[in-house]
This record gives structure tokens, C-alpha cells and sequence, in this order.
């Protein structure tokens, strides 16, 4: 997926959950971070970042975060990146595991949860639910940086789907590049560790994938190791 105009800037503080202040061309603006998350290892004082810039004139923020330099290199902090670069993904094949599909669609309802892609491979239909991934430690991609009750309960009916003769994957997105393997971060929430390792054994696909991120683009890469214990 491809951003319009991008800017370089330097953090200064994050104010909350959805602002932080930054210095543009030598001015300090308040910017919307485009990610709840807690990013502390990213969002440090000081830290080259990147913006882009709202073509919406009624917007109270000029300015979106989209990603936060580490170790010489862009990490994609988007939250909503991850499921355009998983859909961009599945619809050119690049998804080897899946293969080419007959047909996707976004945001779909299944029960108490709507998952992120339901897919159509001929006769085969499935659910995909896509995890955008920021954290990363030694090498490794670990996810997530939060607890997650709603990410455990994804996981949980993406279980009861399969149960009811779906296909189903967790596809997580590792938004930068330099990872060696994927894990879940248990000390964060081994709910979701559980559940995750729980859905692997019940039939449920789980993946990782790198990306390539530039100023302006991010693009899903290579697959990871994933390894659930």
C-alpha cells in the first residue's frame, strides 16, 4: 500500500493514546498516531518519525504517524495498514500457503465477531484475521504489546469456524524488516499465547510475514517462523 504526501519529523512527547507532538520543518505540531498501542521501545523523545500529511481540511490534526525509525530502519506503527497490505497480498497470490483465491472480501460478520477477510478458493470458503505487528525484541516479533481481550476472542471463534467446516488463519504482519522468527508474547498476555497455541491444534493456520517499508510504501515480504511455544 502506498501513503500520499509524507514528511520526516522528531517526536517530542506522545501527549495520549491518539496525539503526540512533533517537530515539522521546525514547528511543533500535534499529530494523530495512527496506533493505540503502547510502542514505548518506538516512540521515545527525540525519535526520527514519519508523517503523513490529511487532505481533509476539517481535520484537527494536519499530521498522521505512520512509522518510527529503529536501528537505521522504518517500523510501520499503522494500525489499519496491516489489513489493505493482507488483502493487496491474498488478491496477487503472494500468500503462497493460500494460493490463488476465486474470491475476497473485507470486514466480514461471522457470530459475535467480524473477521477481517473471508476468502473463496473454489469450493473452500475461510475466515482470515490479520495482526499488525510493531514490537520486536532481539530479532524477535512478538504480539502483542498489549493485552488483548478482543484479540484472544478472535481467536477463539476463528476456532469455532473451523469447528463448522471453514478454513482458518491468523496472519500476522510484521511491519518492518530484520526478524528472524515470530513468536506470541506471553509475558504480555498469555491468554492470547494460550488461545493462539490452542487454535494451531485445532486446525486454525497460523503465519507471519515481514514487510518492506519505505517513506512511502509498505509491502508484505517473506514469511517467518512462527513458533507457539
Amino acid at each position: 500500500m502506498k501513503y500520499g504526501r509524507v514528511v520526516h519529523g522528531r517526536l517530542v512527547r506522545r501527549v495520549n493514546r491518539f496525539i503526540a507532538e512533533v517537530i515539522i520543518d521546525g514547528i511543533k505540531e500535534q499529530v494523530h498516531i495512527k496506533n493505540t498501542g503502547r510502542l514505548k521501545e518506538l516512540l521515545q523523545p527525540e525519535t526520527e518519525v514519519l508523517l503523513e500529511l490529511s487532505d481533509n481540511p476539517n481535520r484537527k490534526t494536519r499530521f498522521s504517524l505512520i512509522a518510527a525509525a529503529k536501528h537505521g530502519t522504518w517500523v510501520n506503527i499503522d494500525s489499519q495498514a496491516p489489513n489493505t497490505v493482507a488483502f493487496e497480498a491474498f488478491n496477487e497470490g503472494k500468500i503462497k500457503e493460500l494460493g490463488w483465491l476465486t474470491s475476497i472480501r473485507r470486514e466480514v460478520t461471522f457470530k459475535n465477531s467480524r473477521f477481517d477477510l473471508y476468502v473463496e478458493q473454489n469450493d473452500k470458503k475461510g475466515f482470515v484475521e490479520v495482526k499488525g505487528v510493531t514490537l520486536e525484541n532481539n530479532g524477535l516479533a512478538l504480539f502483542p504489546d498489549a493485552p488483548t481481550t478482543r484479540g484472544t476472542k478472535h481467536i477463539l471463534e476463528l476456532i469455532q469456524a473451523v469447528h463448522e467446516g471453514y478454513s482458518g488463519m491468523i496472519l500476522f504482519v510484521v511491519q518492518m524488516k530484520g526478524c528472524h522468527a515470530f513468536m506470541p508474547n506471553r509475558d504480555m498476555d498469555p491468554a492470547f499465547a494460550d488461545a493462539l497455541l490452542e487454535a494451531s491444534c485445532q486446525g486454525v493456520q497460523v503465519l507471519a510475514y515481514d514487510s518492506m517499508v519505505t517513506e512511502e510504501e509498505l509491502i508484505l515480504d517473506r514469511p517467518l517462523p512462527v513458533n507457539l511455544s
